[in-house]
C-alpha cells in the first residue's frame, strides 16, 4: 500500500488524484511495493527560498527539492512502513516553468514530481 501525504497551500490548484497517480506509478515502475510513504508539498516562492538557503546553503528559490528518510537505505521501521521522505515544489516556479516549456502546469507538477522521486529512489544527476 503506497500512502502519499499531501500537503498544498489553499491558494495553489492542483490535481490531487493526478499526484497521487504518479507517485503511485513510479514507486511501482522501480518495483517499490509494501507499505510505503511519500509526503508530496505544493508550497509558495517564500518557503522554497528558506528550505533552499537552510538546507542547501543557496540563495533563491528552487522548483522542486527532495529530503530522503532513507539515505539509500531502504530499511523499514518497526511498524513495517517503508518511509521514502519528502518532496516539495514551488508552484509558482511550476507554472514560470510551464510558461516558458509552453506545457500545462499540472504537466509541469507531473514533471517536478517525477524528478523528486527518482532522488528519494536514489537515482540522481550532476549538476
Amino acid at each position: 500500500m503506497i500512502t502519499v501525504l499531501l500537503f498544498c497551500e489553499s491558494r495553489y490548484p492542483v490535481n490531487r488524484k493526478a499526484i497521487k497517480k504518479t507517485v503511485e506509478v513510479i514507486l511501482g515502475q522501480r518495483g517499490v511495493s509494501g507499505h510505503v510513504e511519500v509526503s508530496v508539498s505544493i508550497v509558495g516562492d517564500r518557503k522554497m527560498k528558506v528550505l533552499n538557503k537552510k538546507y542547501r546553503q543557496k540563495d533563491g528559490t528552487a522548483d522542486v527539492l527532495s529530503f530522503s528518510q532513507t539515505q539509500g537505505e531502504w530499511a523499514k521501521t518497526p511498524d513495517g512502513v517503508l518511509r521514502l521522505g519528502d518532496v516539495i515544489i514551488s508552484f509558482p516556479q511550476a507554472r514560470k516553468n510551464a510558461r516558458e516549456k509552453e506545457t500545462l502546469v499540472d504537466e509541469e507538477i507531473d514533471f517536478l514530481l517525477r524528478h523528486g522521486l527518482l532522488h528519494l529512489l536514489g537515482i540522481h544527476h550532476d549538476g
